[in-house]
């Protein structure tokens, strides 16, 4: 690792009763190793079956990489993010030749119910980047501590190459979010906003045309804005979707017959079976999405649980979809 990334991504946490001591973009938090029960029998296909699964301990980062900390990467190194770069057409044989032109998807809100599509709130935007969120006349002024979005997989892991550190597993993830909770619903409890109070960055209204703001934030919010988990962790529930390691699988593998067979530290899929049957005519590999993001809502994605998991397309970014990274200890 760099001298610059050393300074900017290792220097000491504040002190507890710092004003500012909560925000600490890229101080790691120590995650003990141990065995949980991973997925959820109770919601989606995909988070099915729950099952054992070990993890040796790690370090994660205390919150998502926000814009300030992208924004130095992006000048150390001069790297160009996947949005910002042109489409090439034998890629995407038969696409509008008027598309193929960088930009990003940007959740656009439609004025009244829509039937639940999402192609009725999504729209891919010409000049969208981590830079320009909502297109090209808006900027990162005021966002300088929210979370970073419109990042593809590869820039993910060209900011986790450039830092020293890696992208966690999808088991490395769920173990961090839930906290210490075996069995909880939520990364806090059994409630979704316990006593009235909201714990992350989620939705309110009806989705995807009223959001009652009752969490205080329209889109993304600054991080650690809400209450950190068991670890000491911020916004692993909500803000933005995170990308993790692992290629997509529709089903979680059987849990083990035996204590001796648990997989320990396991790295899921392969990209071959990564591709989402859901989405003919996109023979694209996906990588797992976890945590779920500030348009999650009871009325349509309740996936803003630890368990929860999605499939995305290695070659899409949108307004939602940031990540934090891992450094493990030395493992045999």
């Amino acid at each position: 690792m760099s001298e610059a990334a050393t300074l900017l991504l290792d220097a000491p946490a504040p002190a507890s009763d710092a004003p500012d001591a909560r925000h600490a973009p890229g101080t790691l938090v120590p995650v003990p190793g141990g065995m949980f029960r991973m997925g959820s029998d109770d919601h989606y296909p995909e988070e099915r079956p729950s099952h054992r699964v070990r993890v040796d301990a790690f370090h994660i980062e205390r919150t998502p990489v926000t814009n300030a900390q992208f924004a130095r990467f992006v000048k150390a190194t001069g790297h160009v993010t996947f949005a910002e770069v042109p489409p090439r057409a034998e890629d995407y044989p038969g696409a509008d030749p008027s598309m193929l032109k960088p930009g990003s998807l940007v959740f656009t809100p439609p004025p009244g119910p829509v039937p639940p599509s999402m192609e009725h709130w999504w729209r891919f935007v010409l000049g969208a980047d981590w830079r320009h969120p909502l297109g090209p006349d808006s900027n990162l002024d005021g966002l300088d501590d929210h979370p970073v979005v419109h990042v593809a997989y590869s820039d993910a892991l060209a900011y986790a190459a450039w830092a020293g550190r890696d992208l966690p597993t999808e088991a490395e993830w769920e173990f961090a979010a839930r906290g210490g909770l075996e069995g909880a619903e939520f990364a806090w409890g059994d409630e979704l906003a316990p006593g009235g109070r909201h714990m992350a960055n989620t939705w309110q209204g009806s989705f995807p045309h009223e959001n009652l703001l009752d969490d205080g934030f329209l889109r993304t919010s600054p991080v650690a804005s809400f209450p950190a988990n068991g670890y000491g962790l911020f916004d692993m529930i909500g803000n933005v979707w995170e990308w993790t390691h692992d290629w997509y699988t529709t089903s979680h593998p059987e849990d083990a017959s035996k204590p001796c067979c648990v997989p320990l530290n396991p790295r899921g899929g392969d990209p071959s079976a990564s591709i989402d049957a859901r989405a003919p005519g996109l023979p694209t590999p996906r990588r797992v999405l976890k945590g779920g993001s500030h348009l999650c809502a009871p009325s349509y994605c309740r996936r803003y649980r630890p368990a929860a998991r999605y499939p995305q397309p290695i070659d899409s970014t949108s307004s939602h979809i940031g990540f934090r990274c891992v450094v493990r200890e030395s493992r045999e």
